[in-house]
């Protein structure tokens, strides 16, 4: 798989957002709310040395990638990394490269590339806290045959895109992921 071509075919971070119409105006409050912390501001210069770019699947729809999206984007601004945004549902040869456990098409997914464009890192699609909430959420709903699954699953995604918008420790969850995965993955 030619990564360096699904960079290249890409949507840039300013393109992506100038056309969403689901969650663009919660994208960019998260992304004008979160600060990248001042300690943090060495380790992301020495990030950007490794001349990284991002390949990030997602669909301005997805709650994740609504919360991820900001945080990427913010890290990327402050390590000085290209990315570049592939629209899953248009693109599933490279999506079905990804699946979430062997499984999913979850999104969104981060992949890191290094300036020959071979893969250093992927991460998504949600932050081990983030994905316990969810999966907290989910345990509450009844089983898919229910009547009342398609109510009770609708406001569950009601909450969760509301703490995702306004709980900062679920911001700062994910960006610590995202950050110690790099660290770990690609500085040591």
């Amino acid at each position: 798989m030619n990564l360096e071509h699904w960079f290249d075919k890409g949507l840039t971070p300013e393109e992506y957002i100038e056309n969403m119409s689901a969650h663009k105006e919660n994208t960019e409050a998260i992304r004008k709310g979160f600060k990248i912390p001042r300690e943090d501001v060495e380790v992301l210069n020495q990030l950007g040395e490794q001349s990284l770019r991002v390949i990030a699947i997602t669909e301005d729809w997805c709650g994740d990638a609504m919360l991820n999206i900001p945080i990427l984007l913010s890290v990327a601004e402050a390590a000085n990394l290209d990315v570049r945004m592939i629209l899953r549902d248009e693109n599933l040869e490279l999506m079905d490269q990804y699946l979430t456990n062997g499984t999913s098409r979850a999104i969104p997914i981060f992949i890191f590339i290094d300036k020959e464009g071979k893969e250093k890192l992927v991460w998504g699609p949600r932050a081990p806290m983030v994905k316990k909430i969810v999966d907290d959420e989910r345990a509450k709903l009844p089983p898919r045959d229910h009547e009342l699954f398609p109510e009770k699953q609708k406001e569950m995604i009601q909450r969760l895109t509301s703490q995702y918008i306004k709980d900062r420790r679920v911001w700062e969850e994910v960006y610590e992921s995202l950050k110690t995965s790099l660290v770990q993955n690609v500085l040591m």
